[in-house]
């Protein structure tokens, strides 16, 4: 080979390696471990462990919007993402390295140590509000639909009937976040939700 067949070999090698590099996906951190990497490919729901229990958005790496309830959501030890979305996320504030830090504000009393800092400003329902309520959720057109109901720090929400022909499995055509239900793909529903302060 001459010396310029081996120069151009060298050169179109060197563009190679770059572009691959230039498509490789951005991974989690691995030098602290307090990032995760959290991404919708081709606009579908992903779900991404995560090691502590609360998360934040730190940084949106997509064209698509990352609205939280709508296309991110933090659920415990887990994030999840849809429409796009793709994002690195961190421990939401308390929550350094998955426990619980201490805040300023804490006092000495017995404060439960395991919750999040008390963000709502101390407000709590009326007595009537644990209680279980029934919610009709549909995706239309095989679109991605979010029914919007208060669930609660503790509540829980189960699938009671499927009205769709299309399938309803919870975490991929069907899901919940403390702000509602969500529903995708043609699926359509009476689900319960358990609402728990």
């Amino acid at each position: 080979m001459s010396a310029m067949g081996r120069g151009m070999w060298m050169v179109a090698a060197g563009a190679i390696a770059g572009l691959g590099m230039m498509m490789a996906p951005p991974v989690q951190s691995q030098d602290r471990g307090d990032v995760v990497y959290c991404a919708s490919g081709d606009g579908q729901f992903t779900r991404c462990r995560t090691p502590w229990p609360e998360s934040d958005l730190s940084q949106q790496l997509s064209k698509a919007s990352c609205v939280r309830g709508q296309s991110w959501e933090s659920e415990r030890y887990t994030v999840w993402v849809d429409h796009g979305c793709r994002a690195n996320f961190i421990p939401a504030r308390g929550w350094g390295n998955g426990r619980r830090e201490r805040d300023d504000d804490d006092d000495d009393r017995g404060r439960d140590r395991d919750r999040r800092p008390d963000w709502d400003g101390g407000w709590r329902p009326g007595p009537d509000w644990d209680r279980p309520i029934q919610l009709r959720c549909e995706s239309h057109s095989d679109r991605y639909q979010m029914c919007q109901v208060d669930v609660g720090r503790n509540g829980n929400v189960r699938l009671v009937r499927q009205l769709s022909d299309s399938s309803c499995q919870e975490g991929e055509t069907w899901g919940w976040n403390r702000a509602g239900v969500w529903v995708d793909d043609g699926c359509r529903g009476i689900f319960v939700v358990d609402r728990r302060w």
